[in-house]
């Protein structure tokens, strides 16, 4: 089945074990997803639950038809949770064109502290009105929570990914820092029209109907159970390529970008094909 060859893959490259049936997954992604707002799960725990949940919904976006076996099987409480996530992570996904031939000059380092990240979003929120969920979903979706570090082919850079001309107008202090650049997003979010008009704010963060569904998606669900924020912390960077999705683990450091090919070749294990 294209689903867990696909799951198996990606779960490889991260170190996650997944289950061999769409029932089993369901049971594992439901679990998951409960785990994550269980009061009582550690902070580690939640990550770890959060991470694969990212990896089975990028691997339910590409197969509709074996999706439809797995969503049949997740218990009814969870189906909302799960559709949201699913449906944030096909539009986000979607904004990506071209699989690329190339891994990119990017160094993945470790994410500032969860609760640190939090407390810049939340005194963001208060300094502007931006909601703190809002915040976390753009860090979310543009660097995970600031592991990426690089800058992209839009010439953007920083933990909540400035262009020079947006951050020479909205950004105060060092375009790297945290806190400097979710403060950063919520001055531009403002100026925009949130929070009374968020979508057209989101808009010109991004101007994608994809990217203001995606970041909707997550904050709604950060919204509706805070402890939704700890599994999204746990999520991890992939890539699109030619040799298919591929994980770039805290640690990955390039100076410039190399050829997918021989890059993975060199390293066994390190990017198993998929679709």
């Amino acid at each position: 089945m294209m689903l867990l060859t696909l799951l198996c893959a990606l779960a490889a490259a991260a170190g996650i074990v997944l289950a061999d049936s769409p029932a089993e997954v369901a049971a594992r992604l439901a679990a998951a997803e409960q785990q994550i707002r269980d009061p009582a799960a550690s902070a580690t725990d939640a990550a770890e639950a959060g991470h694969l949940a990212q990896v089975t919904y990028r691997a339910m976006v590409v197969d509709p038809t074996l999706r439809a076996a797995v969503l049949a099987a997740v218990p009814a409480e969870t189906r909302p949770v799960v559709d949201t996530n699913l449906a944030a992570t096909q539009s986000i996904m979607g904004t990506v064109g071209r699989k690329r031939t190339h891994v990119p000059a990017w160094r993945i380092a470790p994410a500032a502290p969860a609760e640190e990240l939090q407390a810049h979003y939340q005194a963001a929120e208060e300094a502007f009105g931006v909601p703190w969920e809002i915040l976390a979903a753009i860090n979310l979706v543009e660097t995970r929570m600031g592991r990426l570090r690089g800058v992209s082919t839009a010439n953007a850079r920083g933990p909540m990914q400035f262009i020079p001309e947006t951050w020479a107008r909205f950004g105060e202090g060092d375009i790297e820092d945290s806190r400097d650049a979710i403060f950063a997003a919520a001055r531009h979010l403002k100026h925009h029209g949130a929070p009374e008009r968020i979508d057209k704010a989101l808009w010109h963060y991004n101007p994608t109907d994809r990217y203001v569904k995606a970041v909707r998606g997550y904050a709604s669900l950060i919204e509706a159970d805070p402890l939704a924020y700890r599994g999204y912390y746990g999520w991890q960077v992939y890539y699109t390529t030619v040799r298919g999705y591929i994980h770039l683990p805290e640690g990955y450091a390039l100076d410039a970008p190399e050829p997918v090919g021989p890059w993975c070749d060199a390293a066994p294990g390190r990017c198993p094909d998929n679709p």
